[in-house]
Formats: C-alpha cells, sequence, structure tokens
C-alpha cells in the first residue's frame, strides 16, 4: 500500500516535563504536523508512506526532513526554499490545567509556497490514498487551490482521499473554514473529525452531547457521521469520542459510519460501528487524531472488517497518548494487540 501526505512539518518547542512557558529556561526540540505524523505512523506500521510540504534548505530545513527519514517516510518528493520552519510552541497541561499551543509560522516556507511547486498527477502516480487535513488550506495563500488541484489528479487517478477536519480557531474563523472545506470535501471519500470540528466547520452539532462536561452521545454522533456523509457524498465518516475527565486522564473511542461492507443492514444502507472504550492517562496527548487517521487508513487498506478498522485506528490512538512527541512510535503487531483487548500493560520480556 502506498499513502501520500501533504501538508506542514514544523518545529516543535516545549518547556522539559510538564512546566509552563514562563517557567522555561530551555525547550525541547522535536518536528510535527498533522500529515507527518501521519506518515509516520503509517510508516511504523510497515506501508510505503510519503510526505509532501516543503522545508527550507538550511540546516533546520534538513534537520526537519531527517526526522522523517529516520522513521523510513519518503521524503522524495518535498520541495525545498523559503527562508523558514514553521514553529509552534506546546505547553503540556496536567490535572485540571489545559495545555496551550503557540503558533510561529506565518511566512514559512510552507505557506509560502505556489500551486505550480506540485505536480500531482505525478506525485500521486502509483498511490492508493492521499491525506490532508483542514490545518492545511487554513493556511491561506495558494494552498487551499494546491489543496483542490491534488484533489482533482487524486480523483482522476482513483486514488482515495480522506480529511482530517482539524479545526484550528487560531489560524481561521469558522466562516471561512466552512465556506473552503464546503469546497474540498465533494472530492473526499473518508472524513475524518472529533466531536468540536463538524460543529465548528459545518454547524453540525450531535445532540444530547455535552463537551466541556465531558458527555457524549452515541446517537447524536451518529446522526453527525449520516449528515457529513449525505451532505458530501462520503463513502465513511468517523469521529473520534473523547471524554475529558482531565487534561491528565480521558476516555477515548470512535465512530465509524458509512458503507462499509460487510454489514448487517440492507445493501444501500449505512452502517455505525463504535469501538471499545479506552481509560487513558495521558503523556502527551498532540497527535492523537494523526495517529487514528492513521490506524484507519492502514486498517482499511488492509481489508479488516468494518469493526476492525474502527478497533485498530482507536487502539492506535489509545497507544499514541503514552508516547512523547507529534507521532506514533509503534507497530502494527502492538496495536493489534491492544485492539485485540490486551490492555494489561504488563511488562513484555
Amino acid at each position: 500500500m502506498k499513502i501520500v501526505t501533504f501538508g506542514e512539518l514544523m518545529l516543535r518547542l516545549a518547556p522539559p516535563g510538564y512546566g509552563r512557558f514562563v517557567q522555561a529556561d530551555s525547550f525541547g526540540v522535536t518536528f510535527g504536523g498533522g500529515e507527518a505524523n501521519v506518515a509516520v505512523s503509517l510508516a511504523g506500521f510497515g506501508a510505503d508512506a510519503a510526505f509532501v510540504g516543503k522545508l527550507p534548505e538550511h540546516e533546520i530545513g534538513q534537520s526537519a526532513l531527517n526526522s522523517l527519514r529516520r522513521y523510513g517516510v519518503d521524503t522524495a518528493q518535498i520541495c525545498r526554499g523559503g527562508a523558514r520552519l514553521g514553529i509552534y510552541y506546546l505547553e503540556k497541561g496536567a490535572s485540571q490545567r489545559p495545555s496551550k499551543v503557540i503558533y510561529d509560522r506565518a511566512g514559512s516556507a510552507f505557506a509560502l509556497c505556489t500551486a505550480d511547486e506540485y505536480d500531482w498527477e505525478r506525485i500521486l502516480n502509483g498511490a492508493d490514498w492521499f491525506h490532508f487535513t483542514g490545518i492545511t488550506p487554513a493556511l491561506g495563500g495558494d494552498l487551499p487551490q494546491i489543496c483542490l488541484d491534488a484533489l482533482h489528479a487524486a480523483k482522476r487517478l482513483g486514488v482515495r482521499v480522506s480529511c482530517d477536519l482539524n479545526y484550528r480557531a487560531n489560524l481561521w474563523s469558522r466562516e471561512t473554514a466552512g465556506r473552503v472545506m464546503s469546497g474540498l470535501m465533494p472530492l473526499v471519500d473518508v472524513c475524518i473529525c472529533n466531536e468540536e470540528d463538524a460543529a465548528d466547520v459545518f454547524g453540525i452539532r450531535a445532540a444530547g452531547a455535552d463537551i466541556s462536561g465531558g458527555k457524549l452521545s452515541h446517537e447524536g454522533y451518529i446522526a453527525v457521521a449520516e449528515e457529513l456523509t449525505r451532505r458530501f457524498g462520503l463513502s465513511a465518516c468517523a469521529i473520534t469520542l473523547r471524554e475529558s475527565r482531565s487534561a491528565s486522564d480521558n476516555n477515548w473511542g470512535a465512530l465509524l459510519y458509512g458503507q462499509l461492507p460487510p454489514k448487517n443492514v440492507h445493501d444501500g444502507d449505512n452502517a455505525a460501528y463504535f469501538s471499545r472504550q479506552y481509560s487513558v492517562h495521558i503523556v502527551d496527548r498532540v497527535g492523537g487524531g494523526d495517529s487514528f487517521a492513521a490506524g484507519l487508513i492502514y486498517a482499511m487498506l488492509s481489508g479488516f472488517e468494518p469493526q476492525q478498522q474502527v478497533e485498530f485506528a482507536a487502539a492506535a490512538s489509545c497507544l499514541k497518548h503514552s508516547i512523547e512527541g507529534d507521532c506514533n512510535l509503534v507497530s502494527a503487531a502492538e496495536v493489534l494487540r491492544l485492539a485485540g483487548g490486551d490492555a494489561s500493560g504488563r511488562v513484555r520480556r
């Protein structure tokens, strides 16, 4: 299986441990970004994963590129040029104090890239899947058009497309997000979102849910998935379900909805599949949604049954919450073990 992802790879700067920004006299350095995180996860599962973006030619840009190569991601289609790498600062939350992210990515090499830098027919030749997130068009400039070009090329080549809505209020308004994403979503096969994205971007809300209070409604989220699927002609919609008891402890699961044969309903109807719920003590939650997307893509391309697909994706993301950094550094075997019910966490010798 060959998967191509497209987005921005950034420098991540974070105070040690759970320190606050105002306490920090040093920052830990890692690299991450939604679509790059997906590529790293997929490479870890053994898939042929390629990341496409743009990085400066200086040493910091090269360090970012090397961070993907070390995990087996194909970096051959990354454009080089521009003056700076995008940066984000992360303050990890704990207990009742939430995490905080500050972006410093305006004018980055990727944000200023142009449509003529990407030959999508060539980039997607031989690919089985293309993945992007709503963060990429949110950066503005030519990027909404570049995403549209990529999606049209994917359709011409028969490449399946997934999009994680990933709404970021720090990057664009709800109105702009709704307008731009409404133009892209009809070309998407699989939409991935969380309990807030559908409401923020498309005004579709889950009845009976209280996000701040940590209350989820299974019936409400089936209705959200049904409306997204109907509105944009999706083949499937996945919604991650997070119950936040605190910044340190969450319950985690997911819903997969769509025409996902085999199913025990009449042909032509959609079916809903819920994963088991995990009680997660969080080490690092950044990249949790990306690890879910990677797990779902891998499971779908591997021909798993629908229930297995959502179980694999939810288990992959559960494991990511235990790993420092943006990327999910686990194998498919480790995910399958957890998805199969071995959640003891006992030492393996």
